[in-house]
């Protein structure tokens, strides 16, 4: 868990929101200044509140997978189902504010984004600018790994080719080199914060590589992370070249970046990393359960859906009372 500054253990106690960033440009140093006060923090949190009970299980519950059972503390971000999601008490209108966006865009960046849910601060340009370009010096894929992927199956499910994928990086993993040679506890962040960084810089050629091998030709465009955002090259390698469609997917993925700590595939992801399992097995993990169709899966659902009402509708005026009749078919059905 890389996350810090104001734990929040019943769900309702919003992080604590900064504006003022640090003055140094990379993103490794600016969250090492965090660490002390993180650890002092919940060293203090356990101190006075440490035989606090923050909640209950019934046996519906537990049988029910812990569904609303406080058990865990979360910093980064607060789910509510009236106000929506903030991110390090920010809510989405607040960070297209105040987050930085690329030249010429209106949306934030994601990799501010990440730094803000990193570090609790809003990063300057001239932070976001260093960054972008640390990303790009880590963005190279492995051939090894992308002739694996080349090797799947194209009707494979492209989640699948993801978790593939992405065990494939494994093997450059910097927690387990450094863990295999006897590294300290002290040091766990760092390499863990090496890797992924590596992962995040690394996944959008993955991911962009699966869906054209999917769904398109099989032909590959190149990654050009130097002269574009994360964002506005992940699109280019899909192969949109719109700038309206670079700041959709800014937007897309900005609002996307966390979800709080219960859902499944973030709550795998802290569960199969409290093994110290690297991030690559991590993240690998997380993406098995996001491919489940009551997770990330429902999205694919929810677009057949579409697809499928808008075969129903075929000539028929679109109208509420043609709406409401399909709706119902759905509903009647037994379907979610």
């Amino acid at each position: 868990n890389l996350g810090y500054h104001g734990s929040h253990l019943s769900g309702r106690m919003m992080p604590a929101r900064s504006i003022t960033s640090s003055g140094v440009l990379d993103i490794k140093s600016a969250f090492a200044e965090k660490i002390g006060p993180m650890q002092e923090e919940i060293k203090a949190i356990k101190a006075k509140y440490g035989d606090e009970i923050i909640g209950t299980c019934t046996v519906t519950q537990a049988y029910g997978g812990m569904r609303s059972v406080k058990c865990m503390t979360y910093e980064t971000s607060l789910l509510d189902s009236e106000e929506g999601i903030r991110f390090r008490g920010y809510s989405i209108p607040e960070c297209q504010k105040l987050l930085p966006s690329a030249k010429g865009g209106s949306e934030p960046l994601p990799e501010s984004l990440f730094w803000l849910l990193l570090t609790g601060d809003i990063p300057t340009n001239e932070q976001i600018d260093a960054f972008r370009g640390e990303l790009a010096e880590r963005s190279k894929v492995p051939v090894g790994v992308l002739a694996a992927i080349d090797a799947l199956p194209k009707d494979l499910h492209p989640m699948s080719q993801l978790s593939i994928g992405l065990l494939a990086l494994q093997k450059d993993s910097v927690m387990a080199k450094q863990y295999a040679i006897g590294t300290t506890k002290a040091k766990y962040w760092e390499h863990t914060l090496e890797d992924a960084l590596n992962l995040m810089a690394r996944m959008p050629e993955i991911a962009a590589r699966i869906y054209r091998r999917s769904f398109k030709d099989g032909t590959f465009i190149p990654s050009n992370m130097r002269d574009l955002d994360l964002s506005a090259n992940y699109a280019r390698m899909m192969g949109f070249e719109s700038p309206d469609f670079d700041d959709l997917m800014r937007l897309y993925i900005t609002i996307h970046s966390d979800h709080e700590g219960g859902n499944v595939s973030a709550h795998t992801v802290r569960l199969v990393g409290s093994a110290l399992s690297d991030a690559y097995y991590s993240v690998a993990a997380g993406m098995c359960g996001l491919a489940g169709p009551l997770h990330g899966l429902a999205n694919q659902e929810v677009l057949n859906w579409l697809l499928d009402l808008r075969a129903k509708v075929g000539d028929r005026p679109l109208d509420k009372a043609v709406l409401t009749e399909l709706c119902w078919e759905t509903l009647k059905s037994g379907k979610v």
